[in-house]
């Protein structure tokens, strides 16, 4: 059994402004740290008027900013993806960033103000901004032919855990609800890496429950799970965790698999 897949996907698909003609030549640009860091500063500022989370800012999602807007400095019109380049989702991840949701704000203007003031004029790149949601971002303005062209990558972040530290997440939710764990797990790891059914066993009684799910969030347990708990029909549970099954694309997301005894 499979529980539903938490994480989402954001990406805005049209710019704040068009770039003058002049501007439409393949040239080389200028990355301009500085004015990152104060597109940075002004949505943290705007977040904390709006009642929104703090930012922090990510490094592998400022690599895939850059690496985009480079190519934007390149192409002229601005655009979220270019012929020959990955989408958003796999730029990301393959920059180093892990997340349940993502989404992409871009522009191109005089001055890092007039970007910022555009994003939130537009009410599309504004919902992006002022997310709740996210908690990361990386950003990537570009010097090109007296214009600036800039890309602001959100993101909610995952953590990075180990096989270990997954089943020890779990394990103490399970333990929250008055379960004991059993120390060994391997009937669990090998359950998980199954879609149905479970592994061939030898001796002893097998689970009386046994619940696979996926996700990028390791604070809870699905909701059929935690019907079964409350059940009282339980007293011991076996935790495994395994690599994730295909379908979730670039998304950061652990699976885990549950035997209730």
């Amino acid at each position: 059994m499979q529980g539903k897949f938490s994480a989402g996907f954001a990406m805005i698909l049209f710019a704040m402004a068009g770039v003058p003609a002049h501007a439409q030549r393949r040239e080389g640009g200028s990355p301009q740290p500085a004015k990152a860091e104060q597109l940075f500063a002004m949505a943290n500022s705007t977040r904390a008027q709006e009642g929104r989370g703090h930012l922090k800012w990510d490094q592998a999602l400022a690599d895939a900013a850059l690496k985009h807007c480079m190519r934007m400095a390149a192409e002229g019109p601005i655009s979220h993806r270019y012929s020959g380049e990955s989408d958003l989702t796999a730029r990301a991840a393959d920059a180093g960033a892990h997340f349940s949701l993502i989404e992409e704000n871009i522009a191109v203007g005089p001055y890092p103000g007039s970007i910022h003031q555009g994003w939130l004029d537009s009410p599309g790149h504004r919902a992006n901004l002022l997310n709740p949601d996210i908690d990361r971002v990386g950003i990537a303005v570009v010097a090109a032919r007296g214009v600036l062209f800039a890309v602001a990558d959100y993101a909610h972040t995952v953590p990075v855990l180990t096989q270990s530290e997954v089943e020890a997440q779990i394990g103490s939710l399970l333990r929250a609800q008055g379960i004991a764990l059993m120390r060994e797990n391997a009937i669990a790891r090998a359950a998980c890496r199954l879609e149905k059914g479970l592994p061939s066993q030898t001796g002893g009684s097998g689970p009386e429950f046994v619940m696979r799910w996926q996700d990028a969030n390791l604070d809870r347990l699905p909701p059929r799970l935690v019907e079964n708990l409350g059940s009282g029909r339980y007293r011991r549970a076996e935790v495994g965790s395994c690599p994730a099954h295909d379908g979730q694309g670039a998304f950061t997301v652990y699976r885990v698999a549950v035997l209730l005894y």
